[in-house]
């Protein structure tokens, strides 16, 4: 001991040193818990981002099925009105035809 310094001193000294150590290693863990956080983050955004990509991808598939489906349809409906009207469509084969 120097000439002032109590053994209480010395020991209050030390603790101080010794919280300031574990302030310092504290704030390490807790800067690495959040870089791993992070990087957790970042993984789940890219797969969600992934996985809207091949939604959207599929949203769209469904649209073009969804107009061909619709345009067959009413290529159906106009069928069926000339066939109701007693007009045959251009691409069918004329009763005339079909005896022969």
């Amino acid at each position: 001991m120097s000439g002032g310094d109590s053994a209480l001193d010395l020991a209050a000294r030390r603790l101080e040193q010794a919280v300031h150590v574990l302030e310092q290693r504290l704030a390490h863990r807790l800067k690495t818990a959040g870089d791993a956080a992070g990087g957790l983050f970042d993984q789940d955004r890219a797969q969600l981002a992934a996985q809207l990509d091949e939604a959207r991808a599929r949203e769209k598939e469904l649209e073009a099925a969804g107009a061909e489906a619709s345009a067959a349809l009413g290529r159906a409906i106009q069928e069926i009105r000339e066939a109701l009207n007693g007009s045959a469509p251009s691409s069918a084969i004329s009763p005339s035809a079909a005896e022969h």
